[in-house]
């Protein structure tokens, strides 16, 4: 993993507007989406902050996840960390 210049100051410094946001806050990105302006003479960048794997204890912030396949077991226990069973 390579850190990275603020890409808030890359993106403006191409003439974009830009916002950083928490991307797992759905609200805060629907409400940045909302009040996108139509034409408003600037493309806009929208950041959205987040983190691989977020609400799955074993998978969070591992990048072992970004090839590996997980196991029935796994996906199973992703799925009740997540409330989808």
């Amino acid at each position: 993993i390579m850190a990275l210049p603020s890409l808030r100051d890359k993106w403006a410094a191409f003439g974009w507007d830009t916002h950083e946001v928490d991307g797992h806050n759905i609200a805060e990105l629907t409400r940045w989406m909302k009040t996108v302006p139509a034409g408003g003479g600037k493309p806009l960048a929208i950041i959205a902050h987040t983190i691989k794997g977020k609400g799955v204890s074993f998978m969070e912030d591992d990048n072992n996840w970004h090839y590996r396949i997980p196991k029935t077991e796994e996906v199973a226990e992703a799925k009740r960390q997540l409330g989808l069973t």
